[in-house]
């Protein structure tokens, strides 16, 4: 039997009703086994002995409206290793369950809350869930970056006694098909995999900006998605591509030359900007022509 020393918070936003879970450990992509949720149904984290299997079966428990209680007890009573197991689940209600079998390696705890449940095993300290717990309840903002101050508190509070390898967020709208994802984040080996994972959720951040920003563009109101398109290359400013569509936007946004000069910075960056550039068409990017004409780029034909 494999132990798998993992620290991880379920959780469900009762501003918003998503749903989300992150996760912590010494361990090579711990994201894949122990992070479940499913759009406006719930989320799962099975850990120390880990069975992925208790994810699907839960939330197929939940979608049939089952109470998280009576769903992770069912499935418990059929696991000859359930004193091996630790299992949170949390519903689209905000009812939880969590299960931590006297047979997870110590230090291992969990401290549920109102509509949350952090859970740990194989830890340097017994502070870590209960650290975990109080982040979250102190966190503002999306639930995301909520469940990410969570981690970040457990491993202040001494983490996995191995270290840290990977981790993982996983954030589901209130409603939707069941492969609906708001975030979904994985890092599988780093150094410093909290520190990544940040990186990757401000990048996530700038690229929904950009997302909106097409949204407007295609309805036509090219002078508002210029706002965002700025927002979301400021976000991220190391960032090529934002800048050569942010770039375009802006022009599209009425202001040529500013617009020409953010793309001039990608294509300065890589000739592959400049080749998209002479390959776009004006219906994806009405402004291209005026910008191609602004750096002397030719359009292919």
């Amino acid at each position: 039997m494999i132990r798998r020393g993992t620290y991880s918070i379920v959780a469900r936003d009762p501003g918003t009703g998503e749903l989300g879970i992150a996760v912590q450990s010494h361990w090579f992509s711990v994201g894949s086994t122990v992070a479940w949720a499913r759009a406006g149904v719930g989320a799962v984290a099975t850990q120390s002995i880990a069975e992925a299997a208790y994810g699907p079966r839960l939330l197929d428990r939940l979608a049939a409206d089952e109470a998280p209680t009576a769903a992770l007890a069912a499935e418990l009573s059929a696991d000859e290793l359930a004193r091996f197991r630790q299992v949170a689940v949390v519903d689209s209600a905000g009812r939880v369950a969590v299960h931590s079998g006297d047979g997870c390696m110590p230090h291992a705890g969990d401290r549920p809350g109102e509509g949350f449940s952090a859970q740990a095993n194989l830890m340097a300290s017994p502070r870590v869930w209960p650290a975990m717990a109080e982040a979250f309840e102190a966190a503002e903002g999306p639930l995301a970056r909520r469940l990410l101050a969570a981690l970040d508190a457990a491993e202040a509070a001494g983490g996995d006694v191995r270290g840290r390898q990977s981790a993982a967020l996983v954030v589901v709208p209130v409603e939707g098909e069941p492969w609906r994802r708001s975030v979904e984040l994985r890092v599988e080996d780093a150094v410093n995999p909290l520190a990544e994972l940040r990186r990757l959720l401000d990048l996530h951040d700038a690229y929904e900006l950009a997302d909106r920003a097409d949204a407007l563009a295609g309805e036509g109101r090219h002078r508002d998605a210029a706002e965002l398109y700025v927002r979301a290359a400021e976000a991220a400013p190391a960032n090529v591509e934002l800048s050569f569509w942010a770039g375009l936007g802006i022009a599209a946004g009425g202001d040529l030359a500013r617009g020409a000069e953010r793309v001039r910075a990608a294509l300065d960056a890589d000739d592959g900007w400049r080749a998209l550039l002479a390959r776009l068409d004006p219906e994806i990017a009405p402004a291209v022509s005026d910008v191609r004409e602004a750096l002397g780029v030719a359009r292919e034909r």
